[in-house]
């Protein structure tokens, strides 16, 4: 795996590109203060599940930029890969750029996976359906919040609960989270 870097308009921005062409695509954005290699794990299970997953770290000044410009980076991204549809999802803040890149393309996006929800004023996309994968034990994004955002759509979003994890799920529960991914997406 060869970790890739875009510059689009002198933005460095870190990206990996894993799997076959022909499995539904899946892009990923780590939480807040990780980097591109974030996600691994799970984006290797899946990978052998036939999923094609693109993972999106952030450029070096993210500190400054807001969920909607770090958005834009992702989407350059999904344009230099050249993905016209796909799936999008990340961890904590991860998740909070993945619903603002949702609900500005939604005609790109077609649904929007969330690994613990951050508590923004962030709407969701009229029209997108929404997973969240919530740890019971979560401290940081606690499982209120994602029963909040469930209750403003509660017909199109879904929380699947990882018992007794915390936060980093996603490292500690790669395999549940993965198998849940793919079984949610119905890709066997």
């Amino acid at each position: 795996m060869t970790q890739n870097i875009f510059e689009p308009d002198g933005r460095a921005v870190p990206y990996f590109v894993e799997g076959s062409d022909d499995g539904p695509t899946l892009v990923l954005i780590p939480g807040r203060g990780h980097d591109a290699e974030a996600l691994g794990t799970v984006s290797a299970i899946l990978e052998e599940e036939g999923f094609r997953i693109v993972r999106v770290g952030y450029r070096a000044d993210a500190g400054d930029a807001t969920p909607a410009e770090l958005a834009g980076d992702v989407l350059a991204v999904i344009d230099e890969v050249g993905l016209e549809h796909t799936w999008v999802g990340g961890h904590g803040f991860g998740g909070t750029v993945a619903r603002e890149l949702g609900l500005a393309h939604h005609e790109r996006i077609n649904g929007v996976l969330l690994l613990g929800v951050e508590d923004v004023d962030i709407a969701l996309a009229p029209d997108l359906p929404v997973l969240i994968f919530q740890g019971s034990d979560d401290d940081v994004t606690p499982p209120a919040n994602a029963e909040a955002l469930r209750q403003k759509a509660p017909e199109r979003v879904s929380i699947t609960t990882v018992q007794g994890a915390g936060h980093l799920f996603p490292a500690t529960h790669p395999l549940e989270t993965a198998e849940d991914i793919a079984e949610y997406l119905d890709w066997d």
